[in-house]
C-alpha cells in the first residue's frame, strides 16, 4: 500500500467507515474510500478483502478485535498475504510488524488524562506509526496537539454529527472514522 495514495484519498474523502458486519454492505456501497473493519473473522476475511478492493476501497483490519487471527507477527503476516491495506491496533509491537510487512499501520489511542498525551508523544517518536487515531475524536484540543506533528491524525470514536466532523477537521485531523452511515456521505 502506498502511503501517499492513502493521503490523497483522505484529502478527497476524509470520512472513514468504521464498521462491524452489520454495516459492511452499507460501507461498501457508500462513497467512502477507506473501511476500518472492526469485526474481521479469519473464515470470511478473504471475501471481505476482495469485495472492498473490487469496490475501490482500502481495507484496514482492527487486528486487536479480529477473530481467529493471532495478535502477533504471524497474524500480521497472514493479513498481509490476504491483501489488506493496513491494520489498526493499540499495540506498538503490531505497528512494527505491520510496517515490516508493507502495511499501513494506524495506532489507536484512547485519551483519558494528561499522561496519555505523554504516552502518545513517546510512541510517535519511538515507534512511528503511519497514522494515529485519537479517541474519542470529539476532543479538538487533543486533535490540535497532534495534528501539527509529523504523523497524520484520525479522529475517531463518538463522532456522531456533521458539526463534530467539521470541528475535528478544522482542528487539523486528516480524517474522521465513524460508524454513522449518514456521515459517510458528507
Amino acid at each position: 500500500m502506498n502511503f501517499s495514495r492513502l493521503c490523497d484519498m483522505l484529502e478527497c474523502a476524509p470520512v472513514i467507515a468504521a464498521v462491524q458486519d452489520s454495516k459492511w454492505d452499507a460501507a461498501v456501497e457508500s462513497p467512502v474510500n477507506i473501511i476500518f473493519y472492526l469485526q474481521a473473522n479469519i473464515l470470511s476475511l478473504k471475501e471481505k478483502v476482495d469485495e472492498a478492493h473490487k469496490n475501490d476501497k482500502l481495507l484496514f483490519v482492527h487486528i486487536d478485535l479480529a477473530e481467529g487471527i493471532g495478535r502477533d507477527r504471524s497474524g500480521v503476516e497472514y493479513l498481509a498475504k490476504l491483501g489488506i491495506d493496513g491494520i489498526m491496533t493499540t499495540r506498538s509491537q503490531l505497528v512494527r510488524f505491520a510496517k515490516e510487512n508493507g502495511l499501513i499501520a494506524v495506532q489507536r489511542f484512547f485519551l483519558l488524562d494528561s499522561k496519555g498525551y505523554e504516552n502518545i508523544d513517546d510512541i510517535i517518536t519511538n515507534i512511528t506509526p503511519d497514522m494515529i487515531e485519537i479517541m474519542p475524536g470529539v476532543i479538538p484540543k487533543a486533535v490540535e496537539r497532534f495534528a501539527s506533528g509529523r504523523v497524520p491524525v484520525i479522529a475517531g470514536g463518538l463522532v456522531e454529527t456533521k458539526q463534530e466532523v467539521t470541528q475535528a477537521l478544522n482542528a487539523g485531523a486528516t480524517a474522521i472514522s465513524t460508524g454513522k452511515p449518514e456521515l459517510w456521505y458528507i
